[in-house]
């Protein structure tokens, strides 16, 4: 049975990394937790570290998080929808917002729950995902700052979440300076410039972090260690804070073409056949995970040698090669993810889940 570990000493690891880096730099953070789909273990793990600010766009998981410690800030990191909108009040302490309409439901439902509920206005910055146009700002304040129930304690942005667009000095001095305008305009303080998320950490390892930006959300890099514009590991930091692990069910030598007319498969791929394999064998292993938990493109193998061959709904074909290189049926074959491949992994619940030293 395939299962995914958690490795505390790493993610510990990280962490320590990530708090050293930010305290350094009197910048304020929370952990994104969506990663973890609301897994009550894991978020217990990250909570252990001492995080008192989580970040998730499912208001379910908040409701964990709320669980386990009350006292922790939650954050809801996408625009509200208007059917949630009681228990975001009830669940996260603050909300990320671009529309009018939301907050003014949200203001109704915080006095009804005679709560006070903080939101960030998110600022559209190049990559067409949430966020007002920035020539909006200004007017788009002045109608909420004096909305009952509501609290303005940031302006943010989301950059590379849609069409790649990489943070830069110049955005994040842009997003800087619509703090400063909305302040002097209104005389109200703003705490949080919340631009920085794990894309972001390059600019901040090279000192390019303009020093208004003094809010990080993040989730990748804990997790992952990975320097989103060179994508290798960041020096000190560890890549495998998760590990999968699948058996091996089948294992033998057959051909590396198939034979037969060829049609779609249920994937809707139609093999393009390399004439140079033909007459050609190799060992082909079986293992016990599929389409269903994780496509292959985001698993990397610990062994180097091992390619994938293909996948169905719950199976995945890798080629040992000429040799069985001691492989057996009943071993684990272990895997590296990445990003879209654990959230796959840890959303699915035919997976178990494991927390080790």
């Amino acid at each position: 049975m395939a299962y995914l570990e958690l490795h505390r000493s790493r993610l510990n690891h990280n962490y320590k990394f990530l708090s050293k880096l930010f305290g350094d730099r009197n910048i304020e953070w929370g952990v994104v937790a969506k990663l973890l789909c609301g897994n009550k273990s894991y978020i217990q793990e990250i909570l252990n570290l001492g995080v008192m600010e989580i970040h998730d766009s499912r208001v379910s998981n908040l409701k964990v998080v709320k669980e386990i410690n009350p006292e922790v800030q939650t954050v809801y990191i996408k625009p509200p929808a208007k059917r949630s909108i009681p228990k975001i009040v009830k669940f996260a302490d603050v909300s990320f917002n671009s529309e009018l309409t939301t907050i003014k439901m949200l203001s109704e439902e915080a006095v009804k729950q005679g709560k006070l509920h903080k939101i960030i206005i998110m600022i559209e910055m190049g990559d067409l995902r949430e966020g007002v146009v920035g020539e909006n700002v200004i007017e788009f304040y002045s109608s909420i700052f004096e909305l009952p129930g509501i609290r303005v304690v940031g302006l943010g942005t989301n950059l590379n979440c849609l069409h790649g667009v990489m943070p830069s000095q110049d955005k994040l001095i842009q997003l800087s300076l619509y703090k400063q305008l909305i302040e002097a305009k209104f005389n109200r303080n703003i705490p949080w410039v919340s631009g920085g998320t794990s894309v972001t950490i390059p600019l901040l390892l090279k000192n390019l972090r303009p020093m208004g930006v003094n809010h990080f959300r993040i989730g990748e890099i804990l997790y992952f260690g990975l320097n989103l514009f060179t994508m290798k590991t960041v020096k000190g930091m560890k890549d495998d804070v998760f590990k999968l692990h699948a058996e091996i069910i089948e294992l033998h030598e057959k051909p590396m073409v198939p034979t037969g007319e060829l049609a779609e498969n249920p994937s809707g791929e139609i093999l393009e056949i390399d004439e140079s394999k033909y007459g050609k064998s190799s060992y082909r292993a079986i293992i016990d995970i599929g389409l269903l938990d994780i496509s292959p493109e985001y698993l990397i193998p610990d062994d180097k040698k091992i390619e994938i061959s293909g996948a169905s709904s719950d199976m995945l074909v890798i080629d040992l090669g000429k040799t069985r290189r001691n492989y057996k049926v009943g071993d684990l074959i272990s895997f590296k993810l990445r990003y879209m491949g654990a959230l796959s992994i840890l959303n699915s619940a035919y997976i178990e889940k494991k927390i080790v030293e």
